[in-house]
């Protein structure tokens, strides 16, 4: 067999123009300016995200649908920008983990004291005793969360008038505003607060979903109007009632871990979604996302006392 001598032949030269960019210094200086220009870009960008500051007006984050990832939903909230979440209690089953976790997270967590109207029935004079011992040693944030239910039941329709009479007057007593929950009640809440309100009277209705007459009627009382995940939903119709609200009479709310915001409808809700809730808002009213939460995040630390 012949023996073959493997030669590696010796690429030819290829001729490979070169870029000197100080050949060419009107061009360097247009790079350097259009990346100057993308860096200033970006570092606006990420001050306008570290600065945002929402507050969740309304969630219930003491819940059992919590407590195997309690710490991971406080940091997700805390990167999404949210300072504050205000906490209404339900009965007096749920007062004592309310301010647990208030404990835990002082600087974030704070808590409300009263009876939802759905948890209303024969011991609500029991339930008020204890609220009304509660009251006279801690410090809540708002009487909340009270009002009138009768979506599904009308048989404790005259407690629930009771009730909400009796934490109305409280709350005025303590100087605390009141975050009310009204649903196919709105007559007969609204007779009541009329009579209560001097001038002194603040709070939010929670979760609003009512008509613009409905709406106007709450602001006329000197109240604001809590929005949350339902903003997101198509069918709602609130877009068409919040294109006629001012930002000046709203403030922001999960009702966490119900109604979570699209894109996670149907998913348990968490405070870290507020800003979807803030973002469908600007789309409605054609202002900056900015702009809401910082409209909407004055009037929470105004009504609740919030430095």
């Amino acid at each position: 067999m012949a023996t073959v001598t493997s030669v590696t032949a010796k690429p030819k030269a290829v001729a490979v123009p070169r870029h000197d960019l100080t050949a060419n210094p009107e061009r360097d200086v247009t790079i350097q300016h259009n990346q100057k220009a993308q860096l200033q870009c970006n570092y606006q960008q990420l001050i306008r995200i570290i600065t945002m500051e929402y507050i969740d007006t309304h969630a219930h984050l003491y819940e059992e649908d919590f407590l195997q990832d309690q710490a991971q939903v406080m940091d997700r909230l805390v990167q999404a920008g949210v300072s504050k979440v205000l906490m209404p209690n339900l009965d007096v089953r749920t007062i004592e983990p309310m301010l647990e976790l208030e404990a835990r997270y002082p600087a974030i967590c704070r808590a409300m004291i009263g009876i939802h109207p759905c948890h209303i029935q024969k011991d609500f004079r029991q339930q008020l005793y204890q609220m009304e011992t509660w009251l006279s040693k801690h410090r809540f944030i708002a009487m909340g969360e009270i009002g009138m239910d009768l979506y599904r039941d009308t048989h404790y329709q005259a407690q629930q008038e009771e009730a909400l009479e009796i934490q109305v007057s409280w709350a005025k007593q303590y100087k605390l505003p009141v975050a009310l929950h009204i649903r196919q009640a709105f007559p007969e809440t609204l007779r009541l607060l009329k009579k209560h309100q001097d001038g002194t009277l603040q709070g939010v209705v929670h979760c609003f979903s009512g008509t613009l007459a409905e709406a106007q009627q709450i602001i006329e009382l000197g109240l604001y109007l809590g929005i949350g995940g339902i903003v997101t939903f198509k069918n709602a119709g609130l877009a068409a009632l919040l294109a006629e609200i001012d930002l000046q009479h709203l403030v922001l709310e999960t009702d966490s871990p119900y109604l979570a915001p699209v894109p996670y409808r149907g998913k348990r809700n968490e405070p870290a979604y507020l800003p979807y809730i803030a973002a469908a808002i600007a789309d409605i009213q054609q202002v900056a996302v900015e702009q809401v939460g910082a409209v909407t995040t004055a009037n929470a630390k105004h009504i609740f006392g919030i430095e």
